[in-house]
């Protein structure tokens, strides 16, 4: 801690009022005489006050996608949703779309930008950054417990491991394969003979399940989105979607 200073006070005069004698024909006018001198002088009071500022609302951000359509190129998705260029929606989307940016799939989703929710009126609609803190807890989809919710669950996971196919090519291999029956077992042909006996939606054998089962799906062969998606798996690898499959695969 420095050592106290030793300070002098200034000496300054005192307000002093006086009577000051003025010649105004003979008669003394009393006059008050007002002094003040120093550093002490009295200042004018100076009010600083700063405006409040108004609370800024975050508007909080949702993300925007995009399921790709028959017929659909990057370009023709760039330009209806103004996303800066294909290149610019293809780099957003590589993880989805893959290696080579003109195979767009059918049933894939995009994301092709952000849109602010809930912003006050006049506020340009800016992408902003929120922390997780702050982001709106997102809603989990739901899926009916029947074939079409099956289906349309496994589109939705093959879409974001970029597995192609549609919903009626993995919708007319089920008819044919079990009629939809996700607990169908074939025992009686050379798969079966062999120990390995096809199983579910789309009969898949134990060692096709496993080679091919897609992570984030159920281990059970029988699970119908698992075994849907396993299947297409299987079918995207040999035949290139399993839209390209009308008989025994």
């Amino acid at each position: 801690m420095a050592s106290r200073g030793k300070h002098r006070r200034p000496r300054t005069s005192t307000l002093t009022r006086g009577i000051v004698a003025a010649g105004t024909g003979g008669a003394a006018l009393a006059l008050p005489l007002v002094g003040a001198t120093g550093a002490h002088a009295a200042q004018p009071a100076q009010a600083a006050q700063t405006a409040p500022t108004a609370a800024t609302a975050v508007p909080q951000v949702s993300l925007v996608t995009y399921q790709v359509a028959e017929g659909d190129t990057l370009t023709k998705i760039a330009k209806s949703h103004s996303t800066g260029g294909w290149k610019k929606l293809y780099k957003a989307n590589r993880a989805v779309i893959g290696d080579d940016p003109a195979l767009i799939r059918p049933g894939l989703e995009l994301t092709v930008g952000t849109k602010n929710a809930g912003a006050p009126a006049g506020t340009a609609e800016t992408a902003t950054a929120t922390t997780a803190s702050t982001a709106a807890p997102a809603t989990a989809k739901t899926y009916t417990d029947d074939l079409d919710g099956w289906i349309r669950e496994s589109l939705d996971v093959m879409a974001q491991q970029g597995i192609p196919g549609t919903y009626d090519g993995i919708h007319r291999n089920i008819l044919r394969e079990s009629s939809g029956n996700p607990q169908a077992m074939n025992n009686w042909d050379s798969n079966a003979v062999a120990g390995t006996p096809s199983k579910g939606l789309l009969q898949v054998i134990d060692p096709t399940f496993t080679a091919y089962h897609v992570p984030g799906t159920s281990l059970d062969p029988f699970d119908p989105v698992a075994n849907i998606t396993a299947a297409c798996n299987y079918a995207a690898d040999r035949y290139g979607s399993i839209d390209n499959v009308f008989g025994a695969y």
